[in-house]
């Protein structure tokens, strides 16, 4: 666990604070996700999860459902708090209909309070083609980066990057998808840089190669704005759209299902026995 600079702590002890009420406002929802520190009760460096800065993350709903939103339905993958799925439906005009699949009970916890709307999903990403799930519009996720442990691979990449087997997962699930990875595996070069340039080899390269996916770097956002409101860390990252249906004849059939999704309804949010976390401060 990081230690929290003072400040941090007075403000995650509030939202903490917040979360014990049974329901939030909109101004809660914004204080939560600005202040509610991933790394107060939990080692993220290890796990690789930290969560998309706020700004950034109503940014990347450019990409994932344009300027206007639409009511399809999406699936956020290593959901957090459901940073990204709260902006998808805060911009959403007609309401997307939004799965979000999220290992942490602790962040699963906090994130039925900010979008009870959605259905929260308690499983590891690895699991999900197990689990019967529906076909997907659109896959989102911010996902751990690097070399994360894990107990199992996606079905076409073997290698150590865990965003390139959330991507892979997605691939089997949603027609389309957008990614905030590093910047090193999304096959390009443009943020922070003087203009856009194809990764001519690497990582990246060579996973577009085994898939027949093609990143793209959408509208073009340029992370390295949002570089110091990362939490603990300054990640120069992208923010990758890929079309899964062009690459689909190279897609491995799906896994039979073999156990039903652990949905948590909003009904349960006042029931939740990780809510006991949220009234002890950092």
């Amino acid at each position: 666990m990081a230690k929290l600079t003072k400040p941090q702590a007075k403000a995650h002890a509030q939202a903490c604070d917040i979360l014990t009420k049974p329901v939030l406002t909109e101004d809660d929802k914004d204080f939560v996700l600005k202040n509610w520190n991933e790394s107060a009760n939990h080692v993220n460096g290890a796990a690789g999860a930290f969560f998309t800065p706020y700004d950034m993350a109503f940014d990347f709903t450019i990409d994932a459902i344009g300027q206007g939103g639409y009511g399809g339905r999406i699936i956020d993958l290593c959901a957090g708090i459901g940073m990204l799925s709260y902006a998808c439906w805060y911009r959403s005009e007609k309401r997307a209909r939004i799965t979000c699949v999220e290992r942490n009970p602790d962040y699963l916890a906090v994130g039925q309070k900010i979008l009870p709307e959605a259905e929260w999903i308690i499983a590891d990403v690895l699991d999900v083609l197990d689990l019967g799930l529906p076909k997907f519009d659109v896959a989102i996720s911010n996902p751990p980066f690097g070399a994360i442990k894990r107990d199992r691979n996606s079905p076409r990449y073997t290698g150590k990057d865990f965003e390139f087997h959330v991507i892979d997962i997605a691939a089997h699930l949603a027609d389309s998808g957008t990614f905030i990875v590093p910047q090193m595996s999304a096959g390009f070069n443009y943020s922070g840089k003087r203009y856009y340039e194809r990764q001519k080899d690497g990582k990246a390269v060579k996973f577009q190669e085994l898939t027949g996916l093609h990143f793209e770097a959408g509208c073009g956002i340029d992370t390295a704005f949002y570089l110091d409101a990362w939490k603990g860390v300054s990640p120069l990252c992208e923010i990758v759209c890929v079309d899964f249906t062009g690459g689909r004849d190279q897609v491995a059939a799906q896994a039979q299902p073999v156990a039903a999704p652990v949905a948590v309804s909003a009904a349960a949010n006042g029931n939740s026995p990780q809510l006991s976390l949220f009234g002890a401060a950092a």
